[in-house]
């Protein structure tokens, strides 16, 4: 951001691409992306991946599926930091989260996260995030464990943050 302030942007998980976009813009990849477990990552030089994408129609046509879609999630992502309040923001995260990372055993989400973390993504400080964290478990809508959250009521987190799943 402006000042350095880190925004995460998405999550991705195995199979996901990076760099795509910047690379068909002709910009220099302005993010960054940071592991939060062991990866093991692929590197496809540009001058390769933009001669497949010139050959072959099909991979192109994906392609363009995975940009339409991902477009569609930066307009919700506006929308969800522009008209929700923070509140709903994080009832929203929890059980994006745990829809798109799955759950472990025990029903805790798969990512571990701080609570900076945790505010960069729902676009507040730390210190708010912190005590809506609190006010989720004293409320029984979420067990927290470390930096591991499960949800304990999905319906009325879902209720909470106006969240058609």
């Amino acid at each position: 951001g402006v000042y350095g302030k880190e925004q995460i942007l998405r999550f991705i998980k195995e199979g996901d691409l990076i760099g795509y976009r910047s690379l068909l813009c002709g910009e220099q990849f302005q993010a960054k992306a940071e592991a939060m477990t062991d990866v093991e990552a692929t590197f496809l030089p540009s001058d390769i991946f933009l001669h497949l994408l010139e050959v072959g129609p099909k991979l192109s046509f994906v392609m363009l599926q995975k940009i339409a879609f991902e477009l569609g999630e930066s307009s919700n992502t506006v929308t969800f930091l522009a008209q929700k309040t923070v509140r709903e923001r994080l009832a929203e995260i929890l059980l994006l989260l745990e829809q798109k990372l799955g759950t472990d055993p025990e029903g805790f989400i798969k990512i571990s996260l701080t609570r900076e973390e945790i505010a960069n993504i729902i676009g507040t400080a730390t210190e708010s995030a912190i005590r809506l964290i609190s006010e989720f478990k004293q409320d029984e809508l979420i067990e927290v464990e470390g930096r591991t959250i499960k949800i304990l009521n999905h319906e009325k987190l879902i209720k909470l943050g106006h969240v058609t799943l």
